[in-house]
């Protein structure tokens, strides 16, 4: 290649900054696709850059210098266009990937950083090569005016980090490759290499905490649903929870207070209830009176083991005891109604349901429950307020059905 044929670096400059904005419309219609499908536990945020002008400079020199000759049209890289898609936890990286590739036609897929030993600096994440999509491209024209059409199929690459990742890449594109710093001085490497660890521990903790408290919601949505089943059994007088007999030794777990919380849930769920019960006590007895949270939490799950138990007596003790303790406890004033209107005793239970509602007006349960019990005093229009801001907060109509047939009667109307 003569040197006389070769275009110059001004030249090559305006010419790629001329597709700036062009690409920059690209990215942001990929971006308003992400953010309208990829569904992670905590949403992404997203990021955009068009390549530096610098950077796709070296680029070109490395990779393609046969291309730069006098030509108006752009020296095409697979990375001009940059979209780093910032996840909160470790898990979504992965899902997030599986997303993408259901959304855009992958070129390529690319695990950065893998290759490092440990000892190095460096921080993983997961580069993504995908074709931008036919109708993405503004036509070359009016606004476009004069830009050259792209031979080559376009791309944009989708970095996918977490916020710990995305951090270390930030501060290490300033410290290192902006600069092209190496260090070879011994205390400086591990320094480095000890915050990279440090992060990575960090995201790896990150994740077991999401882990188990995902577990944890699970095993407490269990929960709530077999309360409220039994509830209703108790209510409609058809059964009669009994505990299960599992004739077995139940070894006390050791560890934190979540740790002991998880066990006790695990035991409540699986009908252990005894089990459950002890593993309550010992939390209660072993957590200061000052720590009200704590004990309000504990006291109210102990109250539903009671109540399965069919204790109703203990339960409300405990159910009064979490108020105590929290008296922004709405859910322990609604299961202390529950226990009122299995004993008959409407009124105190009214009483529970309002509080519950004073705390948070957003409960169907709660407005169903206090229809039920205006029912049974013979306050139909009360219940029948009641069932229909229950109706209008998501309650089950076929849950509701049987009340509504009840109040129709009383009030002689028609369904």
């Amino acid at each position: 290649m003569e040197t006389a044929n070769l275009i110059s670096k001004k030249q090559i400059r305006e010419i790629y900054e001329s597709y700036t904005d062009y690409f920059n419309e690209i990215m942001s219609k990929v971006i308003e696709r992400l953010q309208q499908n990829i569904k992670l536990s905590a949403q992404p945020t997203y990021k955009s850059r068009v390549k530096s002008f610098d950077s796709y400079f070296k680029k070109v020199l490395r990779l393609k210098p046969d291309q730069m000759e006098e030509t108006k049209s752009l020296i095409y890289l697979t990375d001009m266009m940059g979209i780093r898609m910032i996840c909160a936890f470790l898990e979504d990286i992965n899902i997030g990937l599986e997303q993408i590739k259901k959304l855009f036609e992958i070129k390529e897929v690319e695990v950065k950083g893998a290759e490092k030993k440990f000892s190095e600096f460096g921080y993983e994440s997961i580069h993504v090569l995908v074709k931008i999509p036919p109708e993405f491209l503004p036509p070359l024209e009016g606004k476009y005016e004069g830009l050259a059409p792209i031979s080559d199929e376009l791309v944009c690459e989708i970095q996918i980090r977490t916020i710990l990742q995305d951090a270390w890449a930030e501060v290490e594109h300033e410290l290192i490759y902006k600069i092209e710093f190496n260090p070879f001085d011994i205390p400086l490497r591990r320094k480095l290499a000890s915050i990279n660890a440090s992060l990575t521990l960090a995201d790896i903790t990150f994740q077991e905490i999401r882990d188990y408290q995902n577990k944890l919601q699970r095993e407490l949505d269990e929960r709530r649903r077999s309360f409220y089943s039994l509830a209703d059994g108790f209510l409609n007088e058809k059964t009669e929870k009994k505990e299960e007999d599992i004739n077995r030794v139940s070894p006390f777990v050791q560890g934190t207070i979540d740790d002991l919380l998880l066990k006790a849930i695990e035991a409540h769920n699986d009908g252990h209830l005894s089990e459950a019960v002890d593993i309550y006590t010992r939390i209660i007895d072993a957590v200061p009176d000052t720590d009200k949270n704590v004990l309000a939490v504990i006291r109210k799950h102990r109250g539903m083991a009671f109540f399965a138990m069919n204790k109703l007596d203990d339960a409300l003790e405990d159910f009064q005891k979490s108020i105590e303790a929290d008296p922004k406890a709405f859910r322990s004033y609604y299961y202390k109604g529950i226990v009122y209107s299995i004993l008959k005793k409407y009124k105190e239970a009214i009483e529970c349901y309002t509080k519950s509602l004073e705390i948070n007006e957003f409960q169907a349960h709660t407005n169903f429950r206090r229809a039920m019990a205006y029912y049974e005093l013979g306050e139909y229009e009360q219940s029948m307020n009641d069932l229909d801001v229950a109706l209008k907060l998501g309650m089950n109509p076929d849950e509701c059905k049987p009340l509504q047939e009840k109040l129709v009667k009383k009030f002689g109307m028609n369904m």
